[in-house]
C-alpha cells in the first residue's frame, strides 16, 4: 500500500502542478465519440457544486466559490457542473414566471467569470426535476396559480403553459450578458454544455413518450438560440420499456429511456450517474462496486456503439452517512470509476471524464449532505482525485502530440 501511494506522488511531483488555465479558450466541441477543444482531445476531471450562484449572490459568501475554484484548479479538475436555476422560494433566481433578481443573476455571472479565471468550464443546469430549488413542481403550481387544470407535477412536460414557462426562463439564462465581462453567457466558451435538468423523470408515462417529446422539443428550441454550445439532457441513465437492457436498471423505472433520449437531434453526448448506495441500499460494499462496475460497462458500451456519443460521468459518490463507510471504501468507489475513464480514454473509447458529488470550501457545513469532498480534508481521496486529473492531461497530451506527428 505504501509502495503505491509512494508511486502516486512520485508520478504527481513528474507530471508538475497544474493550474487548469489549459482548460480555458475556444468551445468544447463534439468530433465521433470525443470532446475537442481548438481541435484537440478534451477529458474531462470534474466535479458537481449546485451553491454556487446561492452563495456568489451574497457578497460576504462570495469567497467560497473563489475558494473551491482555486483548489479545483490546483488539483487539476477542469470542469464543473452548478444550477442555473432557483425558482420561488427565498434566494430565488425566478421570483415568478419571467420575473428575475438581478442580485441572484450577478451571483451567476460571478459564477460564470471566475469559472474562466481559473480555467475551469461549466456545465450549466436549467431546472430541478425535485422540489429543491423549486423544481418542476414550482412551475406546475405558477401554472395553476393563472387558472390551469393540472393534476400530476409531471405535467410539467406536457403543459403547454409550463412549457412556455421554460422555454422562457432557457431564452432569458441563454441570452444573459454577463454583468462583470460583458459577454453573453451563449457567445461564452467558458460555458461547455447546457443542461435541460437535473435528473428528469416522469413516474406516471413510464411508455418514455413525455419525456422523449419534451426533450426533442426543448433541445430543437435551446439550439434555436445558441447553437455554439454542447446541449446534454441531464439523465440519469435509466434504460425505457423499449430498451432489452432495461434489466440493469436498479429495479425501477423513471419514464426516461438512456438509448431513445440521447439519440434525439441537438443533444450533444449522454450522460450516466450513479449512486449505489441510494438505489441498492440493502446490499454490501462489494455488491455496490459490483454493480457500480456493470453499469458504467453497459453504458460506456452503449455510448460507444450505439448513440456513437461520448459519455460523461455526471454525478457518483458515496455517502459518509452510510452505515460502515470508510475513507477507503469512498476512494475504491472513485478509483472504480476513473478507471473505466481513463481506460475508455486511453483506448479511443465514448467515455470522456466524471464529475463526483460533490465539492466544497472549507466553512460550509451546513452544505455538507454526506457525500461532499474539501480538497486536503481527506488526503487519501484528494490524492485519488489528483491522480486522475494528471492522468487525463497525460492522455490528451500524447494524443496531440501523436496527432500533430501524423500531420508532417
Amino acid at each position: 500500500m505504501r509502495k503505491l501511494r509512494l508511486l502516486s506522488v512520485i508520478l504527481l511531483l513528474l507530471l508538475g502542478s497544474h493550474h487548469g488555465v489549459e482548460a480555458a479558450g475556444g468551445f468544447i466541441e463534439t468530433r465521433g465519440l470525443h470532446f475537442v477543444l481548438n481541435g484537440n482531445p478534451f477529458f474531462a476531471n470534474g466535479f458537481n457544486a449546485y451553491w454556487m450562484m446561492t452563495l456568489a449572490s451574497d457578497p460576504s459568501r462570495r469567497d467560497k466559490v473563489s475558494s473551491a475554484l482555486s483548489d479545483a484548479s490546483r488539483h487539476g479538475l477542469s470542469v464543473a457542473r452548478t444550477w442555473a436555476f432557483s425558482d420561488g422560494g427565498s434566494n430565488a433566481l425566478q421570483n415568478s414566471p419571467g420575473a428575475y433578481s438581478e442580485q441572484i443573476f450577478q451571483g451567476l455571472d460571478f459564477v460564470v467569470s471566475e469559472a474562466r479565471n481559473y480555467g475551469i468550464k461549466l456545465i450549466l443546469s436549467l431546472v430541478n426535476n425535485y422540489d429543491s430549488f423549486g423544481g418542476k413542481k414550482q412551475y406546475v403550481q405558477w401554472a395553476r396559480d393563472q387558472g390551469e387544470n393540472i393534476g400530476s407535477d409531471d405535467e410539467f412536460f406536457t403543459n403547454p403553459v409550463v412549457k412556455g414557462y421554460y422555454k422562457s426562463h432557457i431564452k432569458t439564462v441563454v441570452t444573459r450578458v454577463n454583468t462583470i465581462t460583458g459577454v453573453a453567457y451563449k457567445d461564452d466558451p467558458t460555458i461547455f454544455a447546457w443542461e435541460l435538468m437535473n435528473e428528469p423523470r416522469c413516474p406516471s408515462d413510464l411508455s418514455g413518450k413525455s419525456i422523449q417529446e419534451w426533450i426533442t422539443e426543448m433541445a430543437a428550441y435551446l439550439k434555436s438560440i445558441d447553437n455554439k454550445h454542447l446541449l446534454e439532457a441531464g439523465l440519469e441513465g435509466f434504460y425505457g420499456e423499449s430498451s432489452p437492457q432495461k434489466q440493469s436498471n436498479p429495479g425501477f423505472q423513471v419514464g426516461t429511456d438512456f438509448i431513445s433520449n440521447n439519440q434525439i437531434p441537438g443533444i450533444d453526448f449522454a450522460t450516466v450517474h450513479s449512486y449505489p448506495d441510494q438505489w441498492i441500499p440493502d446490499s454490501n460494499d462489494r455488491s455496490q462496486l459490483s454493480f457500480l462496475k456493470n453499469w458504467l460497462d453497459i453504458h460506456l458500451h452503449d455510448a460507444c456503439d450505439v448513440l456513437q456519443k461520448p459519455l460523461l460521468v455526471t454525478e457518483f459518490g458515496k455517502s459518509c452517512k452510510d452505515p460502515g463507510f470508510s475513507n477507503d471504501e469512498r476512494d475504491a468507489m472513485f478509483r472504480t470509476v476513473y478507471s473505466k475513464v481513463y481506460l475508455s480514454a486511453r483506448t479511443g473509447g465514448a467515455t470522456a471524464g466524471s464529475l463526483f458529488w460533490q465539492l466544497l470550501a472549507q466553512g460550509m457545513d451546513s452544505y455538507r449532505d454526506g457525500y461532499e469532498v474539501i480538497l486536503g480534508e481527506s488526503p487519501s481521496t484528494t490524492r485519488v482525485i489528483t491522480l486522475q486529473s494528471h492522468k487525463l492531461r497525460t492522455i490528451a497530451k500524447l494524443k496531440r502530440a501523436k496527432a500533430m506527428k501524423g500531420k508532417h
